[in-house]
């Protein structure tokens, strides 16, 4: 049953964050040809309990049947509509270096609603390259562009020393939301959405467990 998504303000992180999960292994059901699936199937995909799924669905519009489960086709149609990755947002990346141009030949973000239509940066060897059919254009460029192309998403992957004055010209620039890549916390305005994905923190964590098992069988 498919009806038009709640809001998802008022959603706590971690429920947004394992719903994605949640779609993927809908989605690759869905592509077996599996009609259903229960609460129980998706908790042991994701090693959480069966009633943290179901809180989790409760969120969005999608109710399941008695004995049967939630018809697999309808909430993937949900999760997606609910997530956003139904609509495709315009973004700048600024940094087209390693980390940016792996974003830049990520085809797989369009999938997700997300959908980069121009990089920046300062390098001359840089500025005039595709990526991906991305054009690169040096950083002063992005003003005039990002009103001619409506764009109100940001994406830094610049060196953690120069992403705090990125983030500056992104908010003087009438960005909206900025997905920062970068070490650093940039400071904005209340009104300004900010997700920061550190790469480098992520493999803290896993060399600190990694070396304390070493430890263990020592």
């Amino acid at each position: 049953m498919v009806q038009s998504s709640k809001k998802i303000q008022g959603v706590p992180e971690p429920t947004i964050r394992r719903m994605p999960s949640y779609l993927a292994f809908a989605e690759g059901l869905l592509r077996k040809g599996q009609q259903f699936v229960s609460s129980t199937q998706i908790a042991n995909y994701m090693n959480i309990d069966p009633t943290q799924v179901t809180k989790d669905l409760s969120y969005t519009t999608i109710v399941g049947k008695t004995r049967v489960g939630y018809e697999v086709k309808a909430l993937v149609d949900v999760l997606s509509e609910f997530l956003g990755f139904t609509i495709m947002d315009n973004a700048f990346l600024v940094g087209a270096g390693s980390l940016g141009s792996a974003l830049l030949h990520d085809s797989g973000l369009s999938h997700f609603g997300l959908n980069i239509v121009a990089a920046f940066d300062v390098n001359s060897s840089t500025i005039g390259k595709k990526f991906n059919d991305i054009e690169v254009f040096h950083i002063d460029q992005f003003r005039d562009l990002s009103q001619e192309m409506n764009v109100v998403m940001g994406i830094i992957t610049v060196p953690a020393e120069n992403a705090q004055t990125v983030a500056d010209l992104m908010v003087a620039w009438g960005i909206k939301a900025i997905w920062n890549f970068t070490p650093a916390r940039i400071k904005v305005p209340e009104d300004i959405i900010v997700q920061n994905t550190t790469l480098y923190s992520n493999l803290a964590i896993i060399f600190n467990k990694l070396h304390n098992d070493r430890k263990e069988v020592l």
